[in-house]
C-alpha cells in the first residue's frame, strides 16, 4: 500500500543536509500528481523504495519525483 495518494498535499523533508537535493527541495510543499514504480526496492531490500511520488511544487510549478522517506504529510 502506498503511503500517499494522488491529490495529497505533502512537504519534502530531506533529513541529510549533504543530500544534493537538500538546498533545492527541503521544506518545499506540493501536491502528489502521480505515482510511479521502479525496481529500486530490489536493490535496497525495502519494497517501499520502488515507489516514486511525482510532486508538483506549489511555489514554482516544478514537478519532482521523490521517495517515501523524504515526504511528510502537511
Amino acid at each position: 500500500m502506498n503511503r500517499f495518494c494522488e491529490g495529497d498535499r505533502v512537504r519534502i523533508d530531506i533529513p541529510n543536509e549533504s543530500d544534493p537535493d537538500f538546498d533545492r527541495l527541503h521544506g518545499e510543499i506540493g501536491d502528489v500528481v502521480g505515482i510511479l514504480e521502479d525496481d529500486a526496492g530490489i536493490n535496497t531490500g525495502d519494497e517501499r523504495d520502488s515507489v516514486l511520488y511525482r510532486v508538483s511544487l506549489a511555489e514554482n510549478d516544478t514537478v519532482v519525483d521523490v521517495r517515501w522517506r523524504d515526504l511528510r504529510p502537511i
